[in-house]
């Protein structure tokens, strides 16, 4: 039996204690398997430790779902297909004869495009994340009865909640669907929002009346993480 050689597909960096989806591209394989049936041998998860690419560790280890896991926690595709009327995949697009286009456009109209995502974006700057929020208890004119602290790191979310979900957005499974409808037929339903998924307390002194001083805890004050909802 002849070794088959391992090919590249895509990367994703995450930390220990993530929680949610690793989303992964995998267009390129699955083109050649909807061409070439007899080509798809399935996908090989390889997981290693950052500066340690060498060492290999198993994915059940760092607690990512195999096929044992959760039904509701295995891994799934997601594929979108353009029907042309033809049998065959188209692999190449048809070149734009304008001299313009920088050496990205060039490659990148190499490869069929999902026509949902839209490339312009800016996804870095517009999906949904935390931003960073101050809230100075002077400013709301509650420095009279609050003696510590002057003001806190709040925080809040902020950005769109757009196709793909990436693993950093934290969307719940209902999220995803709602997402998928809305690419669909935009006026059914609207896009995920983008809420906290995390919070956590602050302890704030203050003056009950003129003799008496309360410390108390005060529960979700602060945003911890973002996420589509």
């Amino acid at each position: 039996m002849s070794q088959k050689e391992l090919q590249y597909v895509d990367a994703v960096n995450t930390t220990s204690d993530n929680e949610g989806w690793l989303i992964l591209n995998v267009t390129g394989p699955l083109t050649s398997w909807v061409a070439f049936p007899s080509s798809n041998l399935g996908l090989y998860l390889s997981v290693h430790i950052t500066h340690r690419t060498g060492h290999e560790i198993r994915p059940e280890e760092l607690g990512i779902v195999g096929e044992k896991g959760e039904k509701q926690k295995q891994p799934f595709m997601v594929a979108f297909f353009k029907v042309t009327g033809h049998d065959n995949v188209h692999v190449r697009r048809t070149r734009d004869t304008g001299r313009n286009r920088n050496k990205k456009a060039d490659s990148e109209s190499s490869y069929p495009r999902n026509p949902l995502y839209d490339s312009s974006m800016n996804w870095s700057s517009r999906s949904c994340q935390i931003q960073t929020l101050y809230v100075s208890f002077k400013d709301l004119e509650w420095q009279d009865w609050i003696i510590a602290p002057e003001g806190y790191h709040a925080f809040y979310c902020s950005g769109e909640c757009n196709f793909p979900l990436n693993a950093h957005m934290n969307a719940t499974n209902h999220a995803i669907v709602q997402t998928l409808v809305h690419l669909m037929n935009p006026q059914t339903v609207p896009k995920p929002c983008c809420a906290p998924t995390k919070l956590s307390s602050i302890s704030v002194l203050y003056f009950v009346d003129d003799n008496n001083v309360v410390l108390q805890k005060y529960k979700n004050m602060v945003v911890k993480s973002c996420g589509c909802h």
